[in-house]
């Protein structure tokens, strides 16, 4: 198994540069207006996570953006998937 330094010294970059991305997207999304959306409030849920001290934040950042309900849908209210649980069960279609 890699050491934490051999882990930061192979994969840090990759990381570094998945952080600056996801900084971009969110000025990018803050210069536009628009309404609230669900995947937005999802990712602001899983943010924190990044920062929590926990063993599972990869686990935890995957049910921030899944649908918690264990009960089937008689009938899918959109094709496409659009990557974050709707709350009120109306996905919206990706764009």
């Amino acid at each position: 198994m890699p050491s934490k330094q051999d882990l930061l010294d192979l994969q840090f970059i990759a990381a570094r540069h998945q952080l600056i991305e996801l900084a971009a997207f969110l000025d990018r999304l803050d210069r536009q207006p628009g309404p609230a959306d669900h995947r937005l409030a999802a990712m602001h849920l899983a943010l924190p996570i990044l920062l929590a001290d926990r063993p599972d934040r990869a686990r935890a950042v995957l049910e921030a953006f899944s649908d918690p309900t264990t009960e089937p849908t008689t009938q899918a209210s959109t094709q496409p998937a659009c990557g974050a649980w709707e709350k009120n069960g109306k996905q919206k279609a990706a764009s």
